[in-house]
């Protein structure tokens, strides 16, 4: 049986934007208890509310899953992205296929330049560590003398790398754009490592701009 929390989040899969009152009528409890369980799921993530014009009068509160809430129902994401990658490298040829995952990785960094402006390399290494941790990743790095060793201990990519490894260029790419110095895989997962783990050389300057 599916506890309260749950059926507030199926609820708001299936019937998105919906009211403390109108959660209640469905998941069969009072409003007060339903918006103590937002309360939580909005702490968690998992939820968020936002106002919306219903008519004449104040605006009433809606409720909608967020992008986070979301992943926590089954999907056929992986499915069809495998499938997609198969029929691009099926019709296209390998070198566009391959600039067209650096292309991915371009625009990416480039929303994060502004912010990078100043940094320097272990503030930009704690910076791309944060922001590969959005993107799914858990990522840890080191000092060994002159080099800087980058373990992504878990990785979004990794179902879909067993079948097309070129996907692994995406955040290879992205370390070196974003640290603004070349970033060298020495170990893979694919290929029976621990983990993938890239290495940066130190600039020599103590900012890198």
């Amino acid at each position: 049986m599916k506890s309260t929390r749950d059926r507030i989040l199926q609820t708001l899969l299936r019937q998105p934007r919906r009211t403390i009152n109108e959660l209640a009528e469905a998941v069969g409890i009072n409003p007060i208890s339903v918006r103590h369980h937002l309360t939580n799921l909005q702490m968690e993530g998992l939820v968020t509310a936002e106002e919306e014009r219903h008519g004449v009068g104040r605006p009433r509160l809606v409720y909608i899953l967020t992008e986070e809430g979301m992943e926590k129902f089954p999907t056929r994401y992986l499915r069809l992205t495998m499938r997609l990658l198969a029929q691009m490298k099926e019709t296209m040829p390998e070198p566009v296929v391959s600039k067209l995952f650096s292309q991915i990785a371009d625009d990416l960094a480039k929303e994060y330049t502004d912010q990078m402006q100043g940094l320097s390399m272990e503030e930009r290494l704690d910076f791309v560590k944060s922001m590969l941790s959005e993107e799914g990743f858990t990522v840890e790095w080191e000092k060994k003398g002159e080099q800087y060793q980058i373990h992504e201990i878990s990785c979004p990519y990794y179902q879909i790398g067993v079948n097309h490894p070129e996907v692994c260029t995406v955040d290879q790419t992205l370390i070196s754009k974003m640290l603004a110095v070349p970033a060298e895989k020495v170990q893979c997962v694919l290929s029976g490592g621990a983990h993938c783990t890239y290495v940066v050389q130190q600039p020599a300057q103590s900012l890198v701009r």
